[in-house]
This record gives C-alpha cells, sequence and structure tokens, in this order.
C-alpha cells in the first residue's frame, strides 16, 4: 500500500491562512490534492494537520484527516520527517502498514503527477531511501557573495573568481514539492539529504518557494503562464 501525506498546519506568521489560501480561485491546497489524485499512485491521501478549518476543507475534497496534529509537532520549527513518522505510526498502531511514503507539501501548486510517479518508479527500480523533487540552481552559486560588516562585498569561494560559469559543478537544491520513501526509511533515517536519495529533476520554471506574499505574487503570475501557454 502507498500512502500520500499533506502536512498543513496552521500558523503560517508572514501569509495567513496559506495553506487554505485561495489561488487562482481555489483554497491552494485543492490544486495540489488534484495533481496527487491523477498519479493514481496511492491507496489513501490524507492531510496531517493542527487546524480543524482545513479538517473541514479536506472531507470536501475526499481526503482523510484520521487525526488533529499534536501540538508538539505543529510549530515553525518543527522537521517534516517527526510529521511523517507521527502518521505512519498511527497507522502502525491501528495495524495498517505502508511500503512506501509520499510527502507533499501542501503549497506545491507547481506539482506535476508525471513527477509523482517518476520519483515512485525510481524509488522502486534502486536501493535508495528516497527520491525527492529538485532543481539546478539557475546562476553558480561558486559566484555567491555576502557582505561584510562594512557592507562590502566578500565572495564565499573567491577561488572560483576566474573560473568559467560552464566549468563550474552544477548545484541543486530541494523543489519543494515532495519526497518518495520507503516506510522504513522514513521511521529510521533522520536526514533527506545524503546518498541515499535520488533527485527528480524539475524544471525551473515550475519551482517557486511561497513563503511570502512577494512569493505569492510570483507564482500567481507564473501559474498564470503556465496555464495559458499549457505547458
Amino acid at each position: 500500500m502507498r500512502l500520500a501525506i499533506i502536512p498543513a498546519r496552521s500558523g503560517s506568521k508572514r501569509i495567513q491562512n496559506k495553506n487554505i489560501k485561495s489561488f487562482h480561485g481555489k483554497p491552494i491546497l485543492h490544486w495540489v490534492i488534484d495533481e496527487i489524485k491523477k498519479s493514481n499512485c496511492f491507496d489513501k491521501i490524507i492531510i496531517s494537520t493542527d487546524n480543524k478549518k482545513i479538517f473541514e476543507l479536506a472531507s470536501k475534497m475526499n481526503v482523510e484527516t484520521p487525526f488533529l496534529r499534536p501540538k508538539n509537532l505543529s510549530d515553525d520549527k518543527t522537521p517534516i520527517i517527526p510529521v511523517i513518522r507521527h502518521a505512519i505510526n498511527w497507522y502502525k498502531n491501528k495495524k495498517i502498514f505502508f511500503n512506501e511514503v509520499c510527502c507533499v507539501y501542501a503549497t506545491a501548486v507547481f506539482l506535476k503527477s508525471k513527477y509523482l510517479i517518476k520519483g515512485l518508479k525510481c524509488l522502486n527500480q534502486t536501493n535508495v531511501h528516497f527520491t525527492l523533487s529538485a532543481c539546478k540552481f539557475n546562476y553558480p552559486i561558486q559566484r555567491a557573495f555576502k557582505l561584510n560588516k562594512e557592507k562590502r562585498i566578500e565572495m564565499f569561494q573567491p577561488e572560483d573568481f576566474l573560473t568559467r560559469s560552464q566549468d563550474l559543478e552544477d548545484a541543486w537544491h530541494d523543489a519543494g514539492q515532495f519526497c518518495w520513501g520507503k516506510s522504513n526509511a522514513w521511521l529510521k533515517d533522520d536526514i533527506l539529504f545524503s546518498n541515499k536519495t535520488i533527485p527528480i529533476e524539475i524544471p525551473n520554471f515550475r519551482v517557486q518557494d511561497i513563503d511570502t506574499i512577494a512569493d505569492w505574487k510570483r507564482a500567481e503570475l507564473m501559474f498564470s503562464i503556465l496555464k495559458r501557454e499549457n505547458i
């Protein structure tokens, strides 16, 4: 059996009610759930939440909310792995077991079902513990700089200043859409970014964090363009 878990806590400080805020005419969660269902990968789709409004919304979208997440797993400093473990163990206590479990983020509006399918296939065709949505940085991180105490530029890696950008190694980051894992891996492993994980590449134009109002507006513009161009 396969389980999809959507973590969707309350208490977003920078965007109020972010996980149920209207995005292009629907609660943002709605877009994510639709794409999860299109994949046909899952025997069960649930939302892990501490919020009664999200709890009620989930039932309207035919998604289960079998429990209210404990307060100690619902603050803005809680890592994702303990949240997924809690859900897996909740079902284990009821003698319900899953082989593969996928964490899908509540604001992943650029998620496409084909990448969920690819992530599952990769997980089962290799000996890794996780597959993770990932994206290449648009610009070489080796050229990044910081500001020193005098507010002057200081490179992180000055030795790479004269290296051609095409000769610098690609760097990747979490695309913030999903992470597949074997159930036992979620229960035992404490880190996702390791040699036990294979990235599933997501195109840059389908990746956008939504943490601030500016992020939200950018995401709405991107979504409009992708929808118009049917990409």
